[in-house]
């Protein structure tokens, strides 16, 4: 099968082609697996993260990719869910050891012995991959194989982001960045809460225009000034300047969920920034987001056809990855850039 891989942690700064076009072999099924045939794999901010090395080491080489939408080409041994032909989509957690405190409680997002789709494991940037039943989802009928790639983890982890504020209906929220994750959250947010306004922070003027038509109240840069304090927000960023800025936006009580694997290193004296009259007193909470549980995928894909939600998506062949992750780490962005692999 062909395939794209990461050889090595490399700088996307000076190497424009960080993964490596291969030909490899079908995966074997093992017990309780399924067989899938690729046909889309979203592509993630958390794949500059590991080829820059801003994750725990990938198992190299592997084969990228944790939005992964296909379908069954062979059951394994003693699997019940699926049979061949059935679409199925693949999230960032690939598996659990599902009998530790936090598997009992439905948090497998934070089993010691959690493995990530994509870094642990190969994932979907390849024309076949191989994934545990229990970990594979059922994708609702009203979505296309590209549209449904993005919700596997940009729209699913904006999902559990979402729940983690404990938002209620007409509170002011905040979304900062407005890239792949954010412009699915404003859609949920629309749906969940009609009452609410919605302010986004984003860099650039298009990302800014993007989310005002998809209804945000107000529009402004990362280091800007809303017009009304913010009672929830929401990071998307990989950045550490915008948590500061974020904190001063938010109202007495107000709570930070932060949405992302790695901040991008940054010297000591902008962490100094950070003044706790300012930016954390008043009962103000600051909470951050790891991975996504089974629980957060299913629960997530029932919303998004309920709304529905409709990512906005732009196409690449399998050949073309390493372009859309340039383009990623460019912040060329409007909604999720999307691997189509025939």
């Amino acid at each position: 099968m062909k395939a794209m891989t990461i050889e090595r942690v490399c700088d996307l700064g000076i190497e424009k082609e960080p993964l490596a076009f291969v030909e490899m072999p079908v995966p074997p099924v093992g017990a309780r697996e399924i067989l899938v045939r690729v046909s889309a794999c979203g592509v993630c901010h958390t794949e500059l993260d590991e080829i820059e090395g801003r994750t725990p080491p990938p198992r190299f080489p592997v084969v990228p990719g944790h939005q992964v939408i296909g379908s069954v080409e062979e059951c394994g041994s003693g699997t019940k869910r699926f049979k061949n032909g059935d679409r199925v989509g693949v999230a960032w957690i690939y598996s659990s050891c599902g009998t530790c405190k936090f598997c009992r409680e439905g948090n497998e997002n934070l089993c010691g012995h959690f493995v990530a789709t994509g870094r642990d494991v190969n994932g979907g940037y390849a024309e076949y991959m191989t994934v545990p039943e229990d970990f594979a989802f059922e994708v609702p009928g009203v979505f296309s194989d590209l549209d449904a790639a993005p919700l596997l983890c940009a729209g699913t982890i904006g999902y559990r982001s979402l729940r983690l504020t404990g938002m209620h209906d007409g509170e002011n929220i905040g979304l900062v960045g407005f890239g792949a994750s954010a412009h699915l959250v404003i859609q949920m947010v629309r749906h969940k809460y009609p009452s609410s306004k919605i302010f986004v922070f984003a860099r650039s003027a298009g990302e800014r225009e993007f989310a005002r038509e998809l209804g945000a109240f107000w529009a402004g840069d990362t280091t800007g000034t809303p017009p009304e304090k913010l009672h929830r927000a929401i990071d998307t960023t990989p950045v550490w300047g915008t948590i500061v800025h974020a904190l001063r936006n938010l109202e007495k009580g107000g709570r930070l969920v932060i949405n992302a694997i790695r901040k991008e290193e940054v010297d000591k004296e902008q962490l100094l920034n950070l003044s706790y009259p300012e930016h954390l007193w008043l009962e103000k909470e600051i909470k951050s987001v790891a991975n996504v549980s089974a629980r957060d995928v299913r629960e997530f894909l029932d919303l998004a056809a309920a709304i529905p939600i409709r990512p906005e998506v732009e196409v690449f062949a399998l050949p073309e990855a390493n372009r859309a992750l340039i383009e990623l780490k460019e912040r060329k962005i409007r909604g999720a850039k999307v691997l189509a692999i025939p």
